[in-house]
């Protein structure tokens, strides 16, 4: 095997655990979803107790070949009920206070501590995840790899670069509020605008490698015409160009099911899961499928009782962890439905998301995760 490399794809908005991994032998989950519900004889049993929702066909076999875990009842005390509070904790591993360094971007400072490649982590999506976010830390996020890049419009690859490295210049040297150049390097605006300057460079350097990817990529496999599915075909362009990628990072959205969630969920999930067949096919055709590690998660999950059309937000959500070197099964008990077992109405949290970050970051990436996940948190046997 070699280096092994990590892809991480989030569910945003809040991903329904009880309609994803159905307890169907538990009869509180139909008194509980008198609508939003997968009735018996469609859910995918896994075994007496629980199948996948029938929108993850495509996703089921990783399970019965034994390259699936699934993590029940992730999350964190004193849950938090806002999508933008509770992404934050899991992008940064601080529940009780706000922080903007993520917990990718220490994993990739770890991984390449000098900087020497640009794309250690490849982000495919608009804008940058706070998870990968931090000082120093060049991170390549891409919206499509086939026009990735600053400055583009410019057709003349020395043109392009020539302007680069004049606002390169500029923010090296830039002027501070008295129109005086900094001082020193010491100086807060200094080392920001270096910091600009360094960016943007890093960022077309990044951009020029990447856009090769394309020319070195044999289309073996047909994906499907999804926006995840396109955004796990580039993670495969770049990761079979050989460029020295150990993280990727994207997301699939519209897990906020408030109303019409039957349909919606079963689309998002049928998305996901045949994008995420496409990918791995596409990695084992070009035999490269055995150095990498997808985890799946979302930043909470939902209700237990329905509210007639959807469900509201929760707190106990589910995890996954696919691959050719993944151990097979459930991790963590499955959440209680019992009222008295409940918070608010939520499922309570069984497995610490740090627990499943401190298992990916020593088993998988063999790096220390305690400064990463701030704290030692118990290991999972999923690797």
């Amino acid at each position: 095997m070699t280096q092994p490399t990590l892809v991480v794809l989030q569910l945003t908005g809040g991903n329904d655990m009880l309609n994803t991994v159905v307890p169907y032998g538990d009869p509180l989950y139909y008194d509980n979803r008198r609508t939003v519900r997968i009735p018996e004889d469609q859910v995918l049993h896994i075994d007496n107790r629980y199948g996948f929702n029938p929108a993850m066909r495509a996703i089921k076999p990783f399970w019965d070949e034994g390259k699936m875990a699934i993590i029940n009842g992730v999350g964190y005390p004193n849950p938090n009920y806002s999508h933008f509070r509770s992404m934050d904790i899991w992008y940064t591993c601080e529940p009780d206070k706000i922080a903007t360094d993520g917990w990718l971007g220490r994993a990739v400072r770890e991984i390449d501590p000098k900087a020497d490649n640009v794309l250690t982590a490849v982000n495919f999506g608009r804008g940058l995840p706070r998870a990968l976010s931090l000082s120093g830390v060049p991170v390549a996020s891409v919206a499509q790899l086939d026009s990735y890049g600053l400055l583009t419009s410019m057709s003349s690859v020395p043109q392009r670069q020539s302007a680069l490295e004049v606002f390169s210049c500029l923010y090296a040297d830039g002027w501070n509020d008295q129109g005086q150049l900094p001082t020193s390097e010491d100086e807060p605006l200094g080392e920001v605008l270096r910091y600009m300057g360094q960016t943007g460079l890093d960022a077309q350097m990044g951009a020029d490698i990447l856009r090769t990817a394309l020319d070195k990529y044999e289309a073996r496999v047909q994906y499907p015409n999804s926006p995840i599915a396109a955004n796990l075909k580039g993670i495969a362009q770049v990761k079979l160009a050989g460029f020295g990628t150990r993280v990727f990072y994207t997301s699939h959205g519209g897990f906020d099911t408030h109303a019409s969630q039957v349909p919606t969920h079963a689309k998002l999930w049928q998305e996901v899961s045949e994008g995420v067949a496409a990918f791995f096919e596409d990695l084992r055709v070009h035999e490269a499928a055995d150095d990498v590690l997808m985890l799946i998660w979302s930043e909470f999950g939902r209700r237990v009782k329905d509210n007639g059309a959807g469900t509201d937000h929760g707190a106990g959500s589910v995890a996954f962890l696919l691959g050719e070197h993944v151990k097979g099964g459930m991790y963590g008990e499955y959440p209680s439905l019992k009222q008295e077992n409940l918070t608010l109405g939520n499922l309570k949290y069984n497995v610490d998301f740090r627990s499943t970050y401190t298992t990916i970051l020593e088993r998988w990436m063999k790096i220390d995760a305690a400064p990463i996940v701030n704290g030692r948190f118990e290991e999972l046997a999923l690797v």
